[in-house]
């Protein structure tokens, strides 16, 4: 008889098919990864709205009241905790953007990259973006 207590072993997928994606489970290394590049090209995508917004913050008294009142009353059809959300989500392309390259960074200067290290530093990447990123949304949205 087969000894039942034992698990079975994960099959281990180098190549995968089209097919398969569903069923695979990235490692949180590669989730760390894809956000990274996600972050990068927000970041790219919104540099127009934070031109304008630092354009606006420094010109004049005037200009930075309405830099102000944007995140209040909005801008044109868009309300103001829509703005809100759209500096959210550039605070977190930001910071993500930031500690997963210096995750790169380092992982890159002391070329001791193993696969605990590798999950250790994602866990840290994601927990430090999300928690900085709450603690600078809720400064922008209540107080």
């Amino acid at each position: 008889m087969a000894d039942t207590t034992q698990r079975t072993k994960r099959p281990v997928y180098r190549n995968i098919h089209v097919t398969q994606l569903p069923s695979y489970r990235l490692p949180l290394a590669g989730w760390v990864s894809i956000l990274h590049r996600i972050s990068g090209v927000l970041m790219f995508l919104l540099l127009p709205f934070v031109i304008w917004l630092f354009d606006v913050s420094l010109t004049s008294e005037v200009s930075y009241e309405r830099f102000t009142s944007t995140f209040v009353a909005g801008a044109g059809p868009l309300p103001g905790w829509f703005m809100k959300l759209v500096v959210l989500a550039l605070i977190w392309a930001f910071l993500h953007h930031l500690i997963a390259g210096v995750r790169h960074l380092w992982m890159d200067m002391t070329h001791s990259v193993s696969l605990q290290q590798g999950r250790v530093s994602a866990l840290v990447t994601l927990g430090l973006s999300g928690l900085l990123t709450l603690v600078l949304g809720a400064k922008l949205f209540f107080f």
